[in-house]
């Protein structure tokens, strides 16, 4: 179907800078229609897409689909991205590789069924490192994703076409995956809200996987409040799941505003990172400070070095993905394993020699020994703070091109984030300042499954800060 975009009604056009609130607002007053708010973000899809290149599918049949959503449901009319490793049955799922290019998804992941039971509209699918392989959405077979706030950088990954299209208001909100920081470093980069839940907090069925005990669904949206919304509707437990938690999700909006004077922060110094740029460190810090002002105490922690969950993560998912990319073999659905690229390649060939005989003790078991001291520092740290902050990846966005012919590129940007998501602990990045006009993101982790404290003490940061609804000039 093509649709002259240049000829669709000039009339509330800017719509697509709404967030979720704003937007549901405007719905239920009736000063906008639901086909009105999908219209304003397919106009700024098909206008910027060509740029940045966050999509690999547009839904076009978005605005029909639209036009009889019931009112009374808390997404109705509200335009979501999803990642391309989610499936949303009738549309494509390819995970930005070519060994899927032409699948269709046969069915609805639980995130994105719970989504459409809410009454969100699915928009399109969003750009990603190729299998989620890799923290630059460069890999992907289909083309890089490019940085709203300056197009000669990268937006991070490997949920980077969902970073960008949030940050460039292309959707009102969007869903990503991350395995070891693929939510918050993107987030971080293009200066979004991220969140990465507790591990089995949302289901991962019907999601493409990548490190099947590591990758996790989460919202990546335009503020904190909006974070919350989601969770809430894509948390819980599912029966498709067997990994999936049986304890019931809280009301994460509910009491969000609440203050959080009394609060024990810990600023995670081994995360200052030596090499690490004086201004990164000095926005911590002052992220820190306005922590202090909201009632928090803050006080530096020491934890596990977060470079040995580098050689955890380098095991433990290439020996995952070496099992999971095993089913993709030309015969049941998809392309032969000639259409892999180079990085998926490099994935499996390492998973595969970690696990053969021989070496399954001396990688992978050894690996998830380190792991288990991973999660009992975090717990150690945990019984005297309520919350640790610090950055959420190493520096600012880096320029297009950085990560050819880097194999270690995306272990090395996530290195901050990579412990948590091992520990299977939830956090979130937020927007903290920016550098040369490229943003800095802050991360807050809590323990398993205390999401609501996070989300509480992120929702403080952002009433008394900006950073976050700074926009990119395009």
């Amino acid at each position: 179907m093509v649709i002259l975009w240049s000829r669709l009604s000039s009339m509330k056009t800017d719509l697509y800078r709404l967030d979720i609130a704003q937007a549901r607002n405007k719905l239920l007053k009736k000063e906008i229609s639901a086909p009105e708010l999908v219209r304003s973000c397919l106009e700024r899809i098909h206008q910027l897409n060509p740029k940045l290149n966050a999509f690999t599918y547009i839904n076009d049949s978005a605005i029909k689909q639209s036009e009889h959503i019931d009112s009374s449901l808390p997404l109705a009319g509200i335009p979501i991205a999803l990642k391309d490793n989610i499936l949303s049955a009738g549309l494509p799922a390819t995970a930005s590789s070519l060994v899927l290019e032409n699948y269709i998804s046969q069915y609805d992941s639980t995130v994105a069924k719970k989504l459409k039971d809410a009454g969100a509209i699915i928009i399109g699918k969003t750009n990603m490192d190729a299998w989620a392989h890799g923290s630059s959405t460069e890999t992907s077979d289909f083309g890089p994703t490019l940085n709203p706030h300056n197009t000669d950088y990268l937006p991070g990954g490997s949920s980077g076409g969902s970073a960008a299209a949030v940050c460039a208001d292309m959707c009102i909100a969007a869903i990503g995956t991350e395995t070891a920081g693929s939510i918050r470093q993107p987030a971080s980069w293009c200066g979004i809200t991220g969140f990465k839940p507790t591990y089995g907090r949302v289901s991962r069925y019907g999601i493409i996987a990548m490190a099947s005990s590591t990758d996790s669904p989460g919202p990546m949206t335009k503020n904190v409040s909006d974070a919350a919304l989601l969770l809430q509707i894509i948390a819980g437990n599912d029966s498709q799941d067997a990994t999936s938690s049986p304890s019931d999700a809280p009301d994460y909006s509910k009491d969000i505003n609440s203050k959080i004077s009394g609060l024990r922060i810990g600023l995670a110094k081994d995360y200052l990172l030596p090499g690490m740029s004086g201004q990164v460190i000095s926005l911590i810090r002052n992220a820190a400070a306005d922590f202090e002002k909201l009632g928090a105490s803050v006080e530096e922690i020491s934890l596990m070095d977060p470079q040995y969950s580098i050689g955890v993560y380098t095991i433990l998912q290439r020996s995952e993905v070496s099992s999971n990319l095993a089913r993709y073999d030309g015969i049941r659905f998809g392309k032969g394993r000639d259409s892999f690229a180079e990085e998926a390649k490099r994935r499996i060939m390492l998973g595969t020699y970690a696990l053969s005989a021989g070496y399954y003790d001396q990688f992978y078991r050894k690996a998830q020994q380190v792991r288990t001291l991973i999660v009992k520092d975090f717990e150690k740290a945990f019984k005297n703070v309520d919350l640790i902050i610090g950055p959420t990846s190493p520096g600012t966005a880096l320029p297009v091109g950085a990560s050819k012919n880097q194999p270690m590129f995306g272990e090395m940007e996530d290195v901050l984030a990579e412990p948590s998501s091992i520990a299977g602990l939830p956090g979130v990045s937020v927007p903290c300042g920016f550098i040369k006009g490229l943003p800095v993101g802050l991360q807050i982790i809590s323990s398993a499954f205390n999401e609501k404290k996070i989300l509480q003490a992120a929702y403080a940061y952002q009433s008394i800060t900006n950073w976050h609804k700074t926009k990119p000039q395009l």
